[in-house]
């Protein structure tokens, strides 16, 4: 095991994430493990990098672009770096920045065509561009009713992912019926329908003078192919090429890919094929293990030493993959932690879902009151449906979280403001006495932001305010980064690379705990990571038949497992709702991981198995299943549950009371600085107006009413429930849930 190399031009987590621009093209070499170095020095011939979780792949291969163009053997506008996200191509280029390197473009492979479409379009189509459908939905949903096929909503997703599924594996709607069998797609309809409902969305695409997002890959395949011109203008631009996560890569991306590049071989590509996890969108890990056949002559680096997390967390991601199966699982990658021991991944099993979301959330507390800051923790689960539990149990503990996916950081309104106002101090900045004692970039920035909300402390809670402040000191924390690293900066110099940030959607660190799926986590990392509901069914999910669809689903896992630097926790449920039958099982990709547990999946005995720990037994007795007091009917989403009744059986709810209630909470909420939610959800009110409670013992079996907030709001609530009037304020509190 050879130590970590932490380079100052990129620190380890946490630290400033500015570093002084290396003098020289030798100095971009500095600090590279000699894998990497590697990589940064193939810049002849095809390169391919096999690079396993957290080795630096991103670092070698801006390297290799900075080492090129600073050595004067690459021109940066001759180079095209293809990614699969905005956010990794704009990561990308803020490394090169930091490398002195200017002029590369770094693009998503969308938004390489779209521009490439856009500037050729007249010359070789004529007009304008027709315009880009922001979400096809809609005009799938036309589609089908002019088929006269009914949709439910769910249907009408699956028949949309269906259609984007066809054109990026470049199948026309006549041959799709064939190629679903295939390929052994679970399809959604009848082939035929599907098929039919295709035909008549690109009718109604033609119809309305619109293209969709594949369109634009498509019709640049088109124009390069049938106009030998205009691809040579293209090839005479871009002279090599650098893909990052080839595993992901469709079969269309690699016929664009190969007209950008023509006879030449000028092309690095990096994946990796454990790493596959979006096969159901039309990627193929196939381009990456087939390369060195395509390219026999091909310079081949592999990149195991994992710098991102511990000894223990990778033997576990590692073992995870020695049960895999398939082509992925022969080109796996063995890899070896550089990090200090950290530990062990702990294995709780719960007696129900509601159970398995609070223990996580008291772990989370804990970890907090150790230290681990809330951006440095994830909840990470199989499908998104799974989020409103943890998020409920969050919120119930007072630990801020944010959806991942949610509003980006530059759109934010706060964040939008806060630009214009240090755009307006750094033009006029002279005149302002507000800037009078302010000696440098932070401290700038500092005063400009406390006009908008900032502090030197935090409010505190959670909520709107704790949201809207996180968000001031995350620019706060950049301009102190940038300062650091550009110490003869201006404020106008950091006003720039905020405006380039926003175009590149490269957002500082927000504080508050990141819920997210598995396939969001992609390309992501934290200190700790709870991976939840690991279960038979979910994951593997139900859906997954084949051995292939299988296999996809455990390396989905090994993401998952690979997010984690120090902390791993790894959970199921054995019931969906409290006192519901324990029919569930462990996820099968557990077994032979954990202590005691079998290699093989095997019958479940009543004995738990060692290495496992129990969740603590909780304060109250065994509960039966939970029935609607209404109808009967067992109870089984959350929300139900809070309600004790089926969501659509007749409420008699008083009114008078959920008022006075909704006022109540509405002057707390302001009080803390929080969102309505956070001191009670709208259901945990309705239920509280239904029962009318007249003591702490039957406000306590209200579900969302724990002891915590019973401790606290307890009082309040059960005066209100008797008609006395408490205090409340003029201004209403929006609700958030």
């Amino acid at each position: 095991m050879t130590p970590a190399t932490h380079s100052t031009l990129f620190p380890p987590p946490g630290a400033s994430q500015y570093a002084p621009v290396p003098p020289d093209a030798d100095a971009v070499l500095e600090g590279l493990d000699p894998e990497q170095r590697a990589v940064a020095t193939a810049l002849h011939g095809p390169v391919c990098v096999l690079a396993g979780a957290g080795t630096g792949k991103t670092r070698a291969i801006t390297h290799r672009i900075a080492y090129g163009v600073r050595a004067g053997i690459l021109r940066a506008d001759s180079v095209l770096a293809v990614t699969f996200t905005n956010r990794a191509a704009g990561e990308m280029r803020g490394r090169l920045r930091q490398l002195g390197v200017s002029g590369v473009q770094a693009r998503t492979f969308h938004s390489a065509a779209l521009r490439q479409l856009q500037y050729f379009w007249p010359k070789a189509v004529g007009g304008q561009l027709p315009r880009l459908l922001e979400r096809k939905v809609q005009l799938v949903a036309d589609a089908a009713a002019r088929c006269r096929i009914r949709l439910d909503r769910n249907e009408l997703r699956d028949v949309t992912g269906e259609i984007e599924w066809s054109k990026v594996t470049q199948t026309v709607p006549g041959d799709y019926p064939a190629a679903a069998v295939k390929s052994g797609r679970d399809v959604p309809r009848d082939p035929a329908e599907i098929s039919q409902i295709y035909a008549t969305y690109e009718e109604l695409k033609r119809d309305r003078g619109v293209i969709d997002f594949e369109d634009v890959l498509l019709l640049t395949v088109a124009v390069l192919q049938d106009r030998y011109d205009i691809a040579e203008q293209v090839r005479a631009q871009y002279q090599h090429f650098v893909v990052d996560e080839y595993q992901d890569v469709s079969p269309l991306q690699q016929r664009l890919l190969e007209l950008w590049l023509g006879e030449r071989d000028s092309l690095c590509v990096v994946g990796d094929a454990s790493q596959t996890i979006y096969s159901f969108t039309g990627a193929t890990p196939d381009h990456l293990l087939d390369f060195r056949i395509r390219h026999p002559q091909a310079t081949l680096v592999k990149l195991i030493r994992d710098y991102r997390s511990t000894p223990q967390v990778v033997h576990l991601a590692n073992s995870v993959l020695a049960q895999a199966h398939g082509r992925a699982a022969e080109h796996r990658l063995e890899l070896v932690s550089q990090r200090e021991a950290g530990p062990e991944p702990s294995y709780t099993e719960y007696g129900d879902e509601p159970s398995e979301a609070e223990g996580t959330a008291r772990r989370i507390r804990k970890l907090l009151d150790s230290g681990v800051p809330a951006s440095e923790i994830t909840v990470l689960f199989r499908t998104n449906g799974q989020s409103e539990l943890y998020e409920q149990a969050l919120a119930d503990a007072d630990i801020p979280y944010q959806l991942r996916g949610a509003e980006r950081f530059f759109e934010r309104s706060e964040v939008r403001e806060a630009g214009a106002a240090l755009r307006g101090a750094a033009r006029f900045g002279a005149n302002d006495a507000l800037l009078d004692d302010a000696v440098d970039v932070p401290s700038q920035v500092r005063a400009v932001l406390s006009t908008k909300g900032w502090t030197s402390k935090p409010p505190a809670g959670s909520g709107a305010v704790r949201d809207r402040w996180e968000s001031l000191a995350a620019l706060v924390r950049l301009a102190e980064d940038f300062a650091r690293a550009r110490p003869q900066a201006t404020l106008a110099d950091l006003v720039a690379e905020l405006d380039e940030r926003a175009g590149a959607q490269h957002a500082p660190t927000v504080e508050g705990v990141t819920l997210a799926s598995l396939h969001a986590a992609k390309g992501l990392e934290w200190d700790a990571v709870f991976l939840v509901g690991l279960t038979e069914g979910m994951l593997p999910i139900a859906y997954a038949k084949t051995d292939e669809q299988i296999e996809e689903e455990r390396r989905l896992l090994y993401v998952g497992i690979t997010r984690a630097r120090a902390h791993l926790s790894l959970s199921w449920a054995l019931a969906r709702s409290p006192g519901g039958r324990a029919s569930r099982r462990p996820s099968r990709f557990l077994n032979g991981l954990r202590t005691g547990s079998a290699a093989a999946a095997a019958p479940r005995t009543s004995s738990v198995a060692a290495g496992v720990e129990r969740a603590p037994a909780r304060n109250r007795k065994p509960r039966g299943p939970v029935l609607c007091r209404v109808c009967g009917r067992t109870l089984s989403t959350a929300g139900e549950m809070k309600l004790m009744r089926c969501e659509d059986c007749p409420s008699d709810m008083d009114e008078g009371v959920y008022d006075r209630l909704h006022s109540w909470r509405a002057h707390e909420a302001a009080e803390l600085g929080q969102p309505a939610y956070c001191v009670f959800t709208d259901k945990t009110l309705i239920a509280i107006a239904e029962q009318v409670p007249e003591s702490e013992a039957e406000l306590s079996r209200i579900p969302g009413v724990g002891a915590r907030k019973l401790g606290r709001y307890g009082a309040d609530v059960l005066a209100i429930c008797a008609g006395e009037e408490r205090p409340v304020g003029v201004g209403e509190v929006d609700d958030d849930d």
